[in-house]
């Protein structure tokens, strides 16, 4: 073997060891993403009759463009009305009057600043019935609440990284090896 396929093999070894440890060593959870600091209603809160509108607050500014809040009643039906408002790091929506008393659940999601979505929910529970107003009545939901994941209030963070590390370290050294042999 000459100098050069030595060197060449010795270079190929500590990038393979290097990005096979790299994939090995734990990583803490990123903690530059958005999370949820505070939300009106708060959580699990007790309320004589429904609000006029729920937010939730976030610890850095969020996105207007694809954010979106819904309100479920007890009901099953669709409470939240119009159309969600972004005002820096608070996003919000207003309610139909008339809910009906019972658990209702606020779902969320948003893009942060650094562009990484942010979903979650919160509840709160009506102890009195608002009862309808004037010429409407309760609509059935017409859209899925959104589900919590990725930094909401389930507390998951999303998907690891590392398997995309491996895999992208493994075809990088496998096509490394590819070229040097093929030279040979």
């Amino acid at each position: 073997m000459t100098a050069l396929r030595r060197a060449t093999h010795a270079f190929l070894l500590v990038a393979v060891m290097l990005g096979l440890s790299a994939t090995l060593v734990p990583t803490g959870t990123a903690s530059a993403h958005a999370t949820r600091v505070a939300s009106d209603p708060a959580e699990n809160a007790e309320l004589a009759r429904p609000p006029a509108r729920v937010s939730a607050t976030f610890n850095e500014p969020m996105q207007a463009l694809f954010a979106a809040m819904t309100v479920v009643g007890p009901d099953g039906a669709l409470w939240s009305d119009g159309a969600v408002a972004v005002d820096g790091t608070v996003i919000g929506v207003a309610l139909r009057p008339g809910g009906p008393a019972g658990a209702y659940t606020v779902n969320y999601r948003a893009t942060s600043a650094d562009g990484h979505v942010v979903t979650g929910s919160w509840s709160f529970r009506v102890l009195t019935a608002a009862g309808p107003a004037p010429g409407t009545q309760a609509a059935p939901a017409t859209a899925a609440p959104v589900p919590a994941g990725a930094d909401g209030a389930d507390g998951t963070d999303g998907v690891p990284a590392w398997p995309f590390v491996a895999a992208v370290t493994v075809i990088v050294a496998a096509g490394a090896l590819w070229a040097v042999r093929r030279r040979s």
